[in-house]
């Protein structure tokens, strides 16, 4: 008999303990996150709003909502507000449960507010690559792999394919090289399997494996990259101690300079970042 508990269930049900977890909004056949919505909002389709032309105009809403300022910041924060929760939704997935939601344009919606902002973005179709042995594997919204490189492989080819219209529509708006573009969605895939990791006191060495081959696999499949972020233990004796360093500045300086680098920023010494890490073990709340 098929598994009746739609396999998200799980990942759902492995988030619930984070204190970080921007997750999308699902309304797909047999799974439901959340109740409906009733508001100002007009809905975009991924591959729709690149084929027709609306991420420029987008983009240009988002950015005067929350002030003008350099293309370079911009573009990955508009980036953020349309990608976090569904690279979450994959990393954290992956990570905490052994399921890779495979991402597909034509089922990931963004709604747009009447101030330019963006709601939760909403996917109204999941389906999971699992292992054979997942007690998921004949449920009608999974697809079974051989093995996890071969998991790998195929969540990085769905994320590929679902992001492409978004980073090619803001490269081509803005004049930022894809390059930088992909190599925001590689820092932040990397961040959001370590950080349930370090919440949850589990190896971080393991989890940066993890992330990692997902990388590797996310470039083959045609994310372009100029370098590749790094793991940062700071306290290895702490369970908390570990953190990392983006491989691709996210450019908040350029937008606030008295704000300076992030402590992640590959721009920063190791020295000055060191000692900023120390700070989140002495005081929690300014941890993420």
């Amino acid at each position: 008999m098929a598994p009746t508990e739609h396999p998200l269930q799980a990942v759902m049900e492995a988030c619930a303990p984070l204190r970080f977890a921007p997750l999308p909004d699902i309304r797909a056949a047999g799974f439901r996150s959340v109740p409906q919505r009733h508001g100002t909002e007009t809905w975009h389709r991924t591959d729709l709003m690149a084929a027709e032309g609306d991420i420029a105009v987008l983009f240009d809403r988002y950015t005067a909502q929350h002030g003008p300022g350099h293309t370079l910041p911009n573009s990955t924060r508009f980036q953020r507000a349309l990608l976090r929760e569904p690279i979450f939704l994959v990393a954290a997935g992956l990570y905490l449960t052994g399921r890779a939601p495979l991402l597909e344009r034509e089922h990931l919606w963004f709604p747009s507010l009447s101030d330019g902002s963006f709601g939760t973005p909403t996917l109204t179709r999941v389906r999971m690559a699992v292992l054979p042995d997942d007690p998921a594997a004949g449920h009608p919204d999974t697809v079974v792999v051989a093995n996890e490189s071969e998991q790998e492989t195929l969540t990085a080819e769905y994320m590929v394919h679902a992001f492409s219209p978004i980073i090619d529509g803001v490269s081509r708006h803005t004049r930022v090289g894809a390059r930088t573009l992909w190599g925001w969605v590689l820092d932040i895939l990397h961040f959001y399997m370590l950080n349930p990791a370090r919440f949850l006191g589990h190896d971080a060495g393991a989890a940066w494996s993890r992330a990692s081959r997902l990388g590797e696999a996310l470039i083959k499949a045609g994310a372009r990259t100029r370098s590749r972020p790094r793991i940062f233990p700071f306290r290895e004796e702490h369970p908390r101690g570990t953190w990392a360093v983006r491989g691709t500045c996210c450019f908040d300086y350029k937008a606030d300079p008295e704000h300076g680098f992030c402590v992640t920023c590959p721009l920063k010494a190791d020295s000055e970042r060191h000692e900023e890490l120390q700070n989140w073990l002495r005081d929690p709340s300014v941890a993420p």
